[in-house]
């Protein structure tokens, strides 16, 4: 995997994550540098971690399913993408809780990252370097949630949906670009 395929494998991970982070900014409302931080570290920890668990339990089984890896790699992340595009076409209002406690931060920062326990699982079937390609995933997510914060304080929930369709639509190409390469049919 490219590191160019990395950087947009993260960006599409981080899009729940930035969603999520723009409603707390929203929920906020004035928002600080710390508020930032322990938004960006909880969900850029978790998106870290997740692959990371995904990677650990797939190698325990890559070897028995290594003739059909590449299919499993492209369903899962189509599977993930389509996820992501169906809830970013859902109009039902959401509660935007400001709370950035233990318990209200674990739940979303795991909620946010099941998709990149998934993506792990895949990478064992890959040719990745995972802590590398793990810590890119958790600074970009970082990243991305500390920036959502700051523009959920200041434009609301009007991009939520349209993050939640880019990161559906990156995932579901970049798994159809994985089985294309594996089946012979693109040249890079």
């Amino acid at each position: 995997m490219t590191i160019l395929e990395l950087f947009i494998l993260a960006v599409g991970l981080s899009m729940d994550a930035f969603a999520v982070a723009v409603c707390k900014g929203l929920a906020i409302g004035k928002i600080n540098m710390k508020h930032a931080l322990i938004v960006g570290l909880w969900f850029g920890g978790f998106q870290a971690l997740m692959p990371l668990v995904g990677y650990l339990l797939g190698s325990s089984f890559a070897e028995y399913i290594a003739a059909v890896d590449h299919w499993i790699a492209m369903i899962l992340l189509v599977l993930i993408g389509a996820n992501m595009v169906r809830e970013s076409r859902d109009k039902d209002p959401e509660h935007a809780d400001p709370s950035l406690g233990f318990k209200t931060m674990l739940v979303m920062a795991v909620a946010t990252s099941i998709d990149a326990l998934a993506v792990g699982v895949t990478f064992a079937f890959l040719e990745v370097r995972i802590l590398p390609a793990v810590s890119f995933i958790g600074v970009v997510t970082f990243l991305l949630s500390a920036l959502g914060v700051k523009i959920g304080s200041i434009f609301g929930t009007k991009y939520k949906s349209k993050a939640e369709l880019t990161g559906g639509v990156i995932l579901i190409l970049l798994g159809i670009k994985i089985l294309l390469e594996h089946l012979g049919y693109l040249p890079f």
